[in-house]
């Protein structure tokens, strides 16, 4: 386990088979989870409910983020140290490029030319060129950086910097650091919302979720959670946590920013993601060892999918159906 991983597991304590399936004509939408203890990424046909594909990935891989058109996912493995490119069709690992000391959060660029990724052993964000491998960027953030989500345009990247309690705002085309702002205790996951104007962060330590307004980069709002929230989904009228300690996802209404309700998953859930078509949930439960799906209408359980040993699928982790 990476001391990372060992990390988490005690902080939620003290209070994201090898095969190949070919995809043919790929209808349905598929979540690529990251397995950290069983080193591989399970492959999810969210519509059979069944896995269909297991990916080998040593390192302890964690962070996933997947390219907009689907072809490509990209995993950080905290212990390789490394990022591996999996083509999403052939259910393989392409090629592996490094990434620092301790990779772990990741997003892409919507152009698919570049990934970012966190170091949380040292302040920084790389830029790296997925047709080279290069890391070609480096910008200092705060300490022990974690989650990390791009605008829509593309144009700002969000850290968010556990152990100085705050994010930082990246301007991508400069890969300068151009504002910092505090949230709760120990933001680890984050989002940003599809206009592009909010970022809402998971404190882990305080129990909120805190809501930013980039335009303005201030704090305005935050919400109450169940216990140890880690990552964080909006879409449209709602918001959702994972609360890793309560073995819970708090929903919360976005322009109130009020509590709505607690839907009980799986043990230790953290990564969480939506469908392609907004309607349903999919949370990675770390402990339990499964994904579930969620009516994001009905806020009831509709499916739960068993994967191998320690799901995260911390980041974008579904192949979306155009």
């Amino acid at each position: 386990m990476s001391r990372l991983g060992h990390f988490a597991r005690l902080i939620a304590a003290a209070g994201v088979s090898i095969g190949f399936v070919a995809v043919g004509s790929a209808l349905a939408d598929e979540a690529f989870i990251t397995n950290q203890n069983a080193n591989s990424v399970s492959v999810l046909d969210l519509t059979s409910k069944k896995v269909v594909a297991t990916i080998p990935v040593a390192g302890k891989p964690a962070g996933i983020a997947m390219s907009r058109d689907g072809t490509r996912a990209y995993v950080t493995s905290p212990e390789g140290p490394y990022v591996s490119v999996i083509d999403t069709a052939s259910r393989r690992v392409l090629r592996k490029f490094p990434a620092g000391r301790d990779p772990l959060g990741i997003a892409i660029d919507p152009t698919g030319k570049f990934v970012y990724v966190a170091d949380f052993d040292i302040p920084h964000l790389y830029k790296i060129d997925v047709s080279t491998g290069k890391i070609v960027a480096d910008a200092h953030v705060g300490k022990s950086p974690c989650g990390v989500a791009v605008t829509p345009n593309g144009k700002l990247i969000v850290v968010a910097d556990r152990d100085d309690n705050q994010i930082s705002i990246v301007d991508a085309a400069t890969f300068k650091r151009i504002g910092v702002v505090k949230v709760g205790q120990h933001p680890f996951g984050l989002t940003i919302d599809a206009e592009g104007k909010r970022v809402y962060t998971a404190d882990v330590v305080s129990n909120t979720v805190s809501v930013v307004d980039l335009a303005s980069q201030k704090l305005i709002g935050t919400v109450k959670t169940g216990l140890r929230p880690y990552v964080v989904a909006v879409n449209g009228k709602y918001g959702f946590s994972t609360d890793e300690y309560g073995g819970t996802v708090t929903v919360f209404d976005l322009k109130t920013l009020k509590f709505v309700k607690r839907i009980n998953v799986g043990d230790y859930p953290e990564g969480i993601e939506f469908s392609s078509d907004g309607s349903k949930l999919y949370v990675a439960n770390w402990m339990s060892d499964d994904v579930w799906g969620i009516d994001a209408k009905t806020f009831k359980p509709v499916a739960k999918i068993k994967v191998q040993d320690g799901p995260r699928s911390f980041g974008t982790f579904i192949r979306k159906t155009p």
